[in-house]
């Protein structure tokens, strides 16, 4: 099996703090590296308004002349203000979701050699959300083992050659930056994601890119953001990720503003641990 290429971009807050430049450069840059996917994990927009989401399936559609795009919903794309807690019922927290991007926000991507399956972390101000903390309202979220459920039967149907990669949108590696979880459970809910039989897990939400490991097992790629809010003065950047056989290389790619383009910033190699043979590292 030949290198899959999967793009993974995150957080472009249309509504005020998209970086219409940026952008512009990022849908150039990204036709070179000819990706076989691109992932974006969440907040599309920055109020979950029509006009920024229309700006957004402009951007998805601009995107998905280059290679199919899977993308999953993040904090700021949920209405969460007209449902709290639930008390309407949740279809009203993606109905302008739906509108513009489908009628599942936990779409499955599936191509030869790979399949992409999205989880729901967003679920605006909800319980399993909550912290002791009050203003983590609305902006952290949670994993039901349901959704975890879900993924793990699906990954379980398909061919055992195919790269599984889960997406959603609140990081589950505490931020480079801020060192924050995206997860109010969040040793929990890496508990659970060891369970999926994933090869990667791909999130944002933090505005910081990274890479690593859940237990030294389980590959995980946080992209960053392509706003004005970055963290600690950093630039912006996004994730390419080279998948074969026997390992997951994730590249950070930097936005260099004054040159009008994104430069290589890290790489960090990871061991495929559930390869096409079975176990093939550690």
């Amino acid at each position: 099996m030949s290198d899959v290429v999967v793009a993974h971009i995150s957080d472009v807050h249309f509504g005020g703090r998209a970086d219409l430049a940026q952008l512009a450069v990022l849908e150039r840059f990204l036709s070179a590296f000819g990706p076989q996917i691109i992932v974006v994990s969440g907040d599309l927009t920055q109020r979950a308004r029509h006009g920024e989401f229309q700006a957004a399936l402009r951007f998805v559609t601009d995107l998905g002349r280059l290679a199919p795009v899977h993308l999953v919903p993040g904090n700021h794309d949920v209405q969460w203000w007209r449902t709290p807690f639930g008390i309407l019922g949740r279809r009203v927290l993606y109905q302008k979701w739906r509108r513009y991007f489908g009628a599942d926000p936990t779409p499955v991507l599936e191509l030869d050699d790979v399949v992409v399956a999205g989880m729901c972390s967003a679920h605006g101000l909800a319980l399993g959300s909550m912290t002791p903390n009050l203003n983590d309202m609305t902006v952290k979220g949670h994993l039901p083992a349901s959704e975890v459920a879900r993924v793990r039967a699906l990954f379980a149907a398909v061919p055992a050659h195919k790269i599984r990669l889960a997406v959603l949108h609140h990081n589950v590696l505490p931020g480079v930056v801020s060192r924050r979880w995206g997860l109010a459970r969040p040793r929990a809910a890496q508990a659970l994601l060891l369970t999926l039989g994933a090869d990667v897990v791909l999130c944002g939400h933090d505005h910081t890119e990274g890479a690593g490991q859940i237990d030294g097992r389980l590959a995980v790629s946080t992209a960053g953001t392509h706003s004005v809010r970055t963290r600690g003065g950093l630039p912006s950047a996004f994730n390419l990720l080279r998948v074969d056989r026997q390992r997951i290389q994730i590249e950070h790619y930097c936005y260099a503003r004054d040159e009008q383009t994104f430069r290589r910033g890290d790489t960090v190699i990871l061991p495929r641990t559930r390869g096409a043979a079975g176990i093939v590292g550690a």
